[in-house]
């Protein structure tokens, strides 16, 4: 850590403690995680009784209480290990967000501790087959019916589609949009596919459908129609979990391709030894300390209670080139390897795969560059 992002000795000693847990623990089992497609429960189980999951939470809920900053650094710990354990941590403060920035005092005290615990697992459902990166168009609805609400219609994309043990569902009321949290046990509520995907594959995505879906009246977060500014809240701090993420996944595979480039003899020499190769190590290895920069700043503001336009920009520059960077670094990870770096003994070809998704999930980066662009021309009116 840089004297530009300090810690203090409990912080430190968290990460350090997620670091030896994920190398130890976790990266042992990535390979067979991605070859089976199933949710890594066990690694789920080592969460629970280390309290990993209580670093994205307040102390009065049953967190750590150690802020932001330390909560990305443990995501990009656990992502160096498996991507789809470091998006299990990312995920469950995702779904807790809106509560906390939204919710009542009820729901603070009912979900917020098994959260924390992570007793139940959390997931966010704002995406629609035909709503992705613009949630204004989306169609799912819910309608007052008695004293609680009923939905109807469909979310695509879910991560955590099926393991979930709660949804925080975004629904059109009127012609506004609002937020529930949606138990997985609510009536009229299913998950009817889990998507075959090319990365993360040992993170569940679904599509979940409200086929009448009945909930009380203490499901909608906030006030009624405030959810599409909810929505866009929890994305500004729920973006750098995904940076974070990417970030873990770049930053294992320079590590890996640092180690085979000093293993690999070609032409008589060391492959790291040949120019070319470390011209492409050393853009690695700046593309990963630029990206660390710029996420630990925004872990920095959040930490600081920094909110509005400076925190969105920041925190979509932050998630644009961690991803942006993950892409790129385990594609020349790969080719470090050639051959050996496109089959599946070596990990650089699952860590690639696994980076791809970086760039689309938690709005495209196309849609990042709209904001930042936005918020600077903003910024001169």
């Amino acid at each position: 850590m840089s004297v530009r992002h300090p810690q203090s000795e409990e912080q430190q000693a968290l990460i350090e403690a997620v670091r030896t847990l994920a190398r130890d623990h976790i990266a042992p089992h990535a390979a067979e995680v991605d070859k089976r497609a199933e949710f890594p429960w066990d690694a789920v189980q080592l969460l629970r009784d280390n309290d990993v999951f209580a670093l994205g939470f307040a102390p009065e809920y049953g967190g750590t209480g150690t802020g932001t900053l330390t909560f990305l650094r443990a995501v990009e710990e656990l992502s160096w290990a498996d991507a789809t354990v470091g998006l299990v941590l990312a995920v469950q403060s995702l779904g807790a967000i809106a509560v906390e920035l939204s919710g009542s005092a009820e729901q603070k005290q009912r979900y917020l501790p098994r959260w924390a615990s992570g007793e139940w697992i959390g997931a966010y459902a704002l995406t629609e087959a035909g709503s992705g990166s613009d949630a204004r168009a989306m169609l799912t609805t819910a309608r007052r019916d008695g004293d609680g609400w009923v939905i109807d219609g469909s979310k695509r994309f879910i991560t955590n589609a099926g393991v979930a043990d709660t949804y925080v569902v975004f629904a059109r009321t009127g012609d506004a949009i609002s937020a529930f949290v949606v138990e997985r046990d609510a009536p009229g509520f299913s998950v009817s596919r889990i998507e075959p995907k090319m990365g993360i594959k040992g993170s569940t995505t679904g599509e979940l459908v409200f086929d009448g879906c009945r909930v009380g009246a203490e499901a909608l977060i906030g006030e009624e129609g405030s959810g599409f500014r909810t929505a866009m809240r929890v994305l500004d701090r729920s973006r750098p979990g995904i940076g974070a993420q990417a970030l873990g996944i770049a930053q294992a595979a320079l590590d890996f391709a640092l180690r085979y480039a000093t293993e690999r003899e070609t032409f008589g020499k060391p492959l790291s030894e040949h120019q070319g190769i470390q011209f492409m190590l050393a853009d690695m290895a700046v593309k990963v300390e630029a990206s660390r920069g710029l996420l630990y700043d925004v872990g920095v503001m959040l930490d600081e209670g920094i909110d509005g336009p400076e925190l969105t920009r920041a925190s979509a520059m932050a998630k644009l080139m961690c991803s942006d960077t993950a892409m790129a670094v385990t594609t020349d990870a790969v080719q470090i390897l050639g051959g050996y770096g496109y089959i599946e003994e070596y990990p650089v070809e699952r860590m690639m795969r696994d980076a791809k998704i970086t760039q689309i999930y938690e709005g495209a980066n196309q849609i990042q560059r709209m904001v930042i662009a936005r918020e600077l021309l903003r910024g001169l009116t």
